[in-house]
């Protein structure tokens, strides 16, 4: 293992291992996320979907197996800044709320998770923004086939196969940087409370696993401590997930309902839809969740991201 020179270093090069893994854990389950993104934007007018396999296979046949990576080059791309932000930051505030190397509080973990999604949504959002047009066009496109009449365009962008650039350049057109952070308030409501949720519970379980106060815990005590972290601060905050994807989505059926901000959302979600609305993909979001931050793990055990960083240093030099 490399051996750093400084502290700051280290945590660079962690973060950006991370982002590595991030990259490998988003290839992993982005079929996943697809489903729990047309699953949650579903509304009772007009369901093409049951459950997480229906919408894969009905996808895979419609669109091909590439279908279900619809989008995934977003996420590609901005998935590996999105991490480091929100490592970084998780490091920074964890360094600044301890006193004098004394072990955090409970509610200073919290605070720390707190300003590491704070920060992180800078990249969310305008990633989720673009992500979630590019899933959702094949249930669009599907619903166009079976009832001509039922789609309408909700916004600027027209019911295609659009690419991410195409996107931000409608939407920088039409309503400047503001477009690609509609939102932002939903993603806040989202990322912090998942942040708050996840580190503190991450930590005290990992630190549970330890042979001893100053050594690390074991590969499988830190996967698992990740995987329980994470899929549990995904399932808490699912609802407001489902508000989010729901406010960013463009296009929607002529019989869907649309949205003036979070308020309205909740208000005409329970009225039409029912509280059990609030839960739709839930169990997809924890299925991405759980093997993207156990992955993360198990690249970081393995030495992968350090080894591809190794090799990017050897070919500068």
């Amino acid at each position: 293992m490399k051996q750093y020179t400084s502290k700051a270093e280290h945590m660079w090069s962690w973060n950006t291992v991370k982002g590595v893994a991030g990259l490998i854990g988003v290839t992993c389950v982005f079929p996943i996320d697809l489903a729990k993104t047309r699953l949650q934007n579903q509304q009772n007018g007009f369901r093409l979907y049951t459950s997480m396999s229906d919408c894969l296979i009905k996808t895979i046949r419609s669109e091909g197996y590439f279908g279900m990576y619809r989008g995934a080059a977003v996420n590609l791309t901005l998935v590996t800044p999105e991490k480091a932000i929100k490592l970084a930051a998780n490091d920074f505030f964890r360094h600044y709320l301890s006193k004098d190397g004394q072990k955090l509080t409970l509610l200073r973990e919290m605070l720390a998770g707190c300003g590491a999604g704070t920060c992180q949504v800078i990249v969310t959002t305008p990633m989720e923004m673009l992500k979630i047009q590019l899933q959702d066009a094949g249930r669009i496109a599907a619903q166009r086939k079976l009832m001509p009449q039922a789609v309408t365009p909700g916004g600027p962008v027209e019911v295609k196969s659009p690419t991410a650039m195409q996107l931000t350049r409608e939407l920088l057109k039409e309503k400047g940087i503001a477009g690609l952070y509609k939102g932002l308030g939903a993603t806040l409501l989202r990322d912090v409370p998942f942040s708050v949720i996840y580190f503190p519970l991450f930590a005290n379980l990992n630190n549970l696993g330890k042979k001893d106060a100053d050594g690390p815990a074991p590969f499988y005590v830190s996967f698992l401590s990740g995987c329980i972290a994470g899929s549990t601060a995904a399932v808490a905050v699912n609802p407001v997930d489902v508000i989010k994807t729901r406010l960013q989505s463009l296009t929607r059926g002529s019989q869907e309902d649309t949205y003036s901000g979070v308020t309205d959302c909740i208000r005409k979600i329970l009225h039409n839809e029912g509280p059990g609305a609030f839960l739709k993909g839930a169990y997809c979001r924890a299925l991405v969740i759980a093997p993207l931050f156990g992955i993360a793990q198990v690249v970081y055990f393995l030495g992968v991201g350090e080894y591809i960083l190794s090799c990017l240093a050897k070919r500068n030099n």
